[in-house]
């Protein structure tokens, strides 16, 4: 089987795998657990296809992917996806309810955007959300409205990198300064009144916090190194001390605390191994700044 990366399923961190006629599995990711795998001495990583309304079809060219690429699909099996992707405005028929939130990921970084109701915190759990809370729910259009008035009238952005999250996770306010800072960003969208779409039905702020099962209550300095590649017969060997989004950061021997973004890991054979040091390239990450961006 090969690896699809971590998919959080159930409000949980779990290890996914596709076989290939389609099959799933998964194996759960623990903060405090072990992590040991070897990849395939092939090397080889292949595209993982397009699921679509609870089917998959494997990619009809077999295309490879590039050690460094941060997804798990080709350019044209990509493209597909997308033809049919809330996210690329080309679902604006969708008649599921969809809700409105407000995430916060450090000091400073917020951001809106929008989910299908029925997936619940899912999708703030994949964007590694430190808390959240929900602004409103309606139809898809309306939604959407609610997003760029929030972008327009109160400069709040539909997106956050990366490199900005990762930043902050090592730098978290005590969490009842990060549900303040929540609910003051809330009131600002709420003061908007009827700026807002009349097809939003507001939700009341209920602000939920995702550190403790991130694992970053209480942690001391970030990574000292990234995981950049995956190259064939090398091994990854340690003890997960958090893991929030597609990050998983895991205390190794001699190497310290790594960053492994799991979506390189996306259409490679991984194997167990009893291997203890860890042979994955690495490159030193940037020291987190000490000092706090503002608010607003």
């Amino acid at each position: 089987m090969r690896c699809t990366g971590i998919r959080w399923r159930d409000g949980r961190p779990a290890w996914g795998w596709r076989d290939e006629r389609g099959g799933t599995r998964l194996s759960p990711v623990a903060v405090g657990g072990a992590v040991r795998f070897a990849v395939a001495a092939d090397g080889l990583r292949l595209c993982g296809g397009v699921a679509r309304g609870g089917r998959w079809t494997a990619c009809p060219y077999a295309a490879e992917l590039a050690p460094g690429a941060r997804g798990d699909q080709c350019a044209r099996c990509a493209a597909l996806d997308r033809s049919s992707s809330v996210a690329a405005d080309t679902r604006a028929d969708d008649p599921r309810p969809y809700s409105v939130y407000l995430a916060y990921f450090g000091p400073g970084l917020r951001k809106v955007g929008i989910t299908a109701t029925v997936r619940g915190a899912a999708r703030l759990l994949e964007q590694a959300a430190v808390c959240f809370t929900f602004l409103g729910e309606g139809p898809l259009m309306t939604a959407r409205r609610t997003e760029a008035v929030l972008g327009a009238a109160l400069r709040i952005p539909d997106r956050v990198a990366s490199e900005a999250k990762r930043d902050a996770r090592f730098r978290l306010p005590p969490v009842e300064r990060r549900a303040a800072e929540l609910r003051a960003a809330y009131e600002e969208v709420t003061g908007l009144g009827g700026s807002l779409p009349d097809s939003l039905r507001p939700s009341p702020f209920a602000p939920v916090d995702h550190a403790a099962l991130f694992g970053l209550d209480g942690v001391g300095a970030g990574p000292d190194a990234e995981v950049t590649a995956l190259p064939p017969g090398s091994v990854l060997a340690g003890t997960v001390t958090a893991v929030a989004g597609h990050d998983l950061y895991v205390r190794t021997a001699g190497r310290g605390l790594l960053l492994v973004d799991t979506r390189l890991t996306a259409g490679l054979t991984l194997i167990a191994t009893s291997a203890t040091a860890t042979t994955v390239p690495a490159a030193p990450v940037r020291p987190a700044s000490a000092e706090p961006r503002p608010l607003f």
